[in-house]
């Protein structure tokens, strides 16, 4: 797991889906899932993770669970490497960063490692609507540094 990897711009599986916005008195209204959405499976459980700011949060591995993430507070850069063999974008990694500003939902397949970073000034909020519940047994962890990536570039 410590080799080098090659940056790109999209891993095999993973998504990108705009969400709405919608101002309103009082409040807005930012939209996560519906279950015609691409990328919903079904539902398993939302919960909600917090990052604080320069925290980092890697890496983690679902061997079952499909991730559905979405960052209505704050900004949070999520790293994802894909070491599938199989997998046509293997060895490589993809980045993206979450916010209200940047209002998408990532959605993420099992059996790719994942990491997350707050970037914003405040804690973030990180909203995951998964298509399994949580169990540990499904769920591979390593240190930091066992995957290779340089997490001060802010590329």
């Amino acid at each position: 797991m410590g080799d080098s990897v090659m940056l790109t711009g999209h891993i095999e599986g993973v998504q990108l889906t705009p969400l709405r916005q919608i101002e309103a008195d009082g409040g807005d209204v930012y939209h996560a899932m519906k279950k015609s959405d691409q990328g919903f499976d079904c539902f398993g459980e939302a919960y909600f993770s917090f990052v604080e700011p320069q925290a980092i949060k890697a890496w983690k591995q679902h061997t079952n669970m499909t991730l559905n993430l979405i960052v209505p507070v704050g900004a949070v850069r999520i790293v994802i490497v894909d070491q599938r063999e199989e997998s046509p974008t293997c060895g490589q990694f993809q980045e993206v960063t979450l916010s209200p500003e940047m209002y998408q939902r990532i959605t993420i397949p099992p059996m790719v490692w994942v990491g997350f970073q707050g970037v914003a000034n405040i804690t973030s909020m990180m909203l995951n609507v998964a298509n399994i519940e949580h169990c540990p047994d499904e769920m591979n962890n390593v240190s930091i540094d066992v995957i290779q990536f340089d997490w001060t570039n802010k590329s």
